[in-house]
């Protein structure tokens, strides 16, 4: 108990108080706090969008970095495009038009699934290359902060994970601040850059120069400009697309009018990026900068020569840092509602619809945490290794979004909706060439991780889907039948507890076996404020009347806590006979498999935990063989 109470203090101490979830409704965002939140991973791809074009038009020396405006040119267009086809999205899924439900609904199921791991890996992807890009910032200044790379990411994942368990308000109070400084930095940076180049104070490198630098950063060979180079370079600087699709899956974390703010918050983060990555192209390009791997970055490099080595470049440079960290908090705000709709449906364990003590969605926070160390870990904190499995995935969601859009407009058939289609089904073979060209490029470079991973996910998310479609069959109860239980013991028996969470027939075992021992029993419900509560109540009493039925609530959505008060105060009230013990029943699913547990049983082992804990002597489980 004592344990518990400390882990309680502490928990409280780093992600505070429970919220009630009447709160639910004041967790919203304003637009202001919108733009720095679900907008962050879009605008901080600034930062490495325009260097890892650079880095890969850099190796043909001079001649290859003249293609950095045309490249840059290029993905503004398709960038443009693919914001008016979500703003599309964004009006027709009010509740949040995400690639896997926009999919899923106008697809199919398979289709769905697809879209659903390909955002899933992309998110992971966003913690890892946005941690690993912020600290590479932040190494730039410090270089001998260099070897401690990997455990200085791993780091500021953890201080990501603990912001945003405190909730959707707390990590937008906390994180909203540097993307407005970045912003104001970056613009800074190109305004004042605009006027030395004008003064004629900024030089440009001149090409002999440049290309004996290329030469001697790799190893003396240059690479002929061609085809497949463009498009390395044009792959690398689509990742300043990743993080458009946030705001169309977040419409739901908006203040009303949801969708009319979120289409707003849409335009002026296009319109920002556009204009901040299209500044920086251009800026590098009138300087001739270069960037190797783990070299100073790009956007260093700029700050340095417009700014010199004074505050401002140490501003630019913290900025940098913290929106590349806030930018994975982008991938926080997403990632977890995704996994809630897929295990809603079924394709991952339940656990990940539960909302915890700060009405965020835990599970798949942590979850998301620890796949992105382990990312990190295996890519050593690098950039460059980390972008070429970036974009991958985003560009399918998109391309699978698009296409189910254009579904949706052909059935609903509402004024304007061939036009609407037609912009969606644009945008949807743009970004599926896009995504033919992003894995032609990058294919060996690590891009066949991401074509691995997305069928051997989708495989998974069947299997689990396929495991809870069998339990349902076999949990199913006739709803409108009065259900026969045995008869109580003469003698009266031990007052017992049983604990219901629905109505099937693992827990009727358990009602059965409680009766059969126990003429003074109770059946227990906790109503964890999902709205099901009356339902429940209304079968019990059509199927089970001659069983008393209690229905706590839990305000702060916890199964533990009132269940263990009930208990104490149910044995309080059966102390007089010291000879009748007290017996609490849990049903428990006993799986065929033991990978199944991981999708079952979670509660009743913490909760048969915390009543051990207090001191109740008998717990009993009844389990449902599966």
């Amino acid at each position: 108990m004592k344990k518990r109470l400390l882990f309680d203090q502490l928990k409280a101490a780093l992600v505070g108080k429970p919220l009630p979830t009447s709160a639910y409704a004041e967790e919203r965002l304003t637009n202001a706090e919108a733009l720095a939140i679900l907008s962050s991973d879009a605008l901080s791809s600034v930062a490495y969008a325009t260097q890892e074009i650079v880095l890969v038009l850099g190796m043909a020396g001079a001649v290859g970095l003249g293609f950095t405006l045309p490249v840059t040119g290029l993905i503004i267009a398709l960038m443009v495009i693919v914001a008016i086809s979500y703003r599309q999205t964004i009006k027709a899924y009010p509740q949040g038009g995400g690639s896997y439900r926009v999919s899923h609904e106008n697809l199919g199921d398979l289709a769905g699934l697809v879209a659903g791991a390909s955002l899933s890996i992309d998110y992971v992807l966003t913690v890892a290359v946005s941690t690993a890009a912020g600290i590479a910032a932040l190494t730039s200044y410090f270089p001998g902060l260099d070897s401690l790379r990997v455990p200085l990411c791993l780091a500021a994942v953890v201080v990501l994970m603990v912001a945003n368990l405190r909730g959707v308000r707390s990590s937008a109070q906390i994180l909203s601040l540097p993307t407005y400084v970045f912003i104001a930095a970056v613009f800074t940076l190109l305004l004042a850059g605009g006027v030395k180049v004008w003064a004629g104070e900024l030089p440009s490198m001149a090409a002999d120069e440049q290309n004996l630098l290329m030469a001697k950063e790799h190893g003396g060979a240059l690479i002929a400009v061609g085809g497949v180079l463009l498009m390395r370079a044009f792959s690398s600087g689509c990742a300043a697309l990743t993080g458009i699709e946030a705001i169309s899956d977040s419409v739901m974390a908006f203040r009303p009018t949801e969708w009319k703010n979120a289409r707003r918050v849409l335009t002026v983060m296009v319109l920002l990026l556009a204009t901040m990555f299209g500044g920086i192209s251009l800026l590098a390009h009138h300087l001739g900068a270069v960037y190797v791997e783990h070299g100073p970055t790009l956007l260093y490099q700029l700050g340095q020569q417009v700014f010199g080595n004074g505050p401002l470049l140490l501003i630019l440079q913290l900025s940098t840092l913290l929106i590349l960290l806030l930018a994975a908090n982008t991938a926080y705000a997403d990632f977890p509602r995704l996994v809630n709709f897929l295990a809603q449906d079924g394709y991952l364990p339940r656990q990940f619809t539960s909302l915890g003590d700060r009405l965020v969605f835990s599970n798949g926070i942590l979850a998301l945490s620890g796949l992105a160390g382990v990312l990190l870990l295996a890519f050593g904190g690098s950039v460059t290794r980390l972008i070429p499995l970036y974009a991958v995935g985003v560009f399918l969601s998109f391309t699978l979004s698009q296409a189910g859009m254009v579904v949706h407009w052909w059935k609903e058939h509402t004024r304007g909706w061939l036009s609407k289609a037609l912009v969606n089904g644009f945008g949807s073979a743009v970004t599926a060439v896009v995504t033919g060209v992003l894995l032609y490029s990058k294919f060996s470079q690590g891009a066949w991780l991401v074509v691995v991973a997305v069928p051997l996910l989708v495989c998974l998310f069947l299997t689990i889907h396929s495991h809870y479609r069998s339990v349902s069959k076999r949990l199913r109860l006739a709803t409108d039948k009065k259900l026969t239980l045995p008869p109580a013991p003469a003698g009266g028996g031990a007052p017992v507890v049983v604990l219901v969470g629905q109505l099937h027939r693992g827990s009727f075992e358990a009602v059965r076996y409680a009766r059969s021992i126990s003429r003074d029993l109770v059946a227990v419900h906790v109503d964890l404020g999902l709205g099901k509560a009356q339902a429940f109540q209304e079968q019990w009493q059509r199927q089970l009347p001659e069983i008393p039925l209690v229905v706590l609530d839990s305000p702060y959505r916890s199964l533990i806590d009132p269940v263990v008060q009930f208990v104490q105060q149910f044995e309080i009230q059966h102390q007089k006979d010291r000879d009748r013990f007290c017996t609490v029943v849990l049903p428990v699913f006993v799986t065929r498999h033991r990978w199944e547990n991981l999708l079952h049983n979670q509660s009743t082992i913490a909760l048969r935990t915390a009543l051990r804990a207090q001191g109740t002597r008998v717990v009993t489980t009844v389990g449902f063989y599966l």
